[in-house]
């Protein structure tokens, strides 16, 4: 008597119901976690309009004052926004142009009683720096000057490591109100004094 076996070929088995579902789910969303761009969701940085540059904590100036050369020199305005100044003491100048700085530095010798008609120039000598984090070959702060990029300013560190995403960076800026806001901007994107800009690390 012979025996005749019959093999059938078994299909795979294939997650069913809630929990098969579920946990395709999850494999789905983790690798699409890991495809999501890094820093994508950020607000685009605003369009800049054209205006003179205002002063801030960390930059150095020359006072000039035509009327006394001993009161002229150079400062550099404190954390606090104000210049400390011979004679008047602490001049807020922080948010100011420096056409508008010299002006209050020229009310406040004339409401002094030092000068009766005083005449006062205001220079930047040092811009205060930016700061370039994340996936640069070196990376920390580098002097700011007028004109410069996110691309100057990651060259001015080293440039990009092979770890970089090299298309757009993180930039946070403080704003007129005194609130640091981060956003989304590209390379080209024109930077100001203080600006921290964050090179972020691609995820594959």
């Amino acid at each position: 008597m012979h025996i005749r076996l019959i093999q059938r070929s078994i299909p795979p088995l294939q997650p069913t119901g809630r929990r098969g579902a579920l946990r395709m789910a999850l494999s789905l969303a983790v690798v699409l976690g890991g495809c999501a761009t890094t820093g994508a969701d950020l607000p685009p940085l605003p369009a800049e309009t054209a205006g003179p540059y205002r002063l801030g904590p960390g930059d150095q100036v020359r006072v000039t004052v035509f009327n006394d050369p001993r009161l002229t020199g150079d400062f550099r305005v404190a954390d606090t926004g104000t210049l400390a100044l011979p004679l008047l003491g602490l001049v807020a100048v922080q948010g100011r142009t420096t056409e508008e700085a010299a002006r209050l530095i020229e009310n406040s010798l004339r409401s002094s009683g030092l000068f009766n008609e005083p005449s006062v120039a205001l220079e930047v000598l040092q811009y205060r720096p930016v700061f370039v984090l994340g996936m640069v070959e070196r990376g920390g702060q580098t002097p700011y000057q007028p004109g410069m990029t996110v691309l100057s300013a990651v060259a001015v560190v080293g440039g990009f490591n092979y770890r970089a995403v090299t298309d757009y960076v993180s930039l946070t800026r403080i704003g007129e109100d005194g609130h640091a806001r981060e956003y989304r901007a590209g390379r080209s994107a024109l930077l100001q004094p203080g600006d921290v800009v964050n090179v972020f690390e691609r995820r594959f």
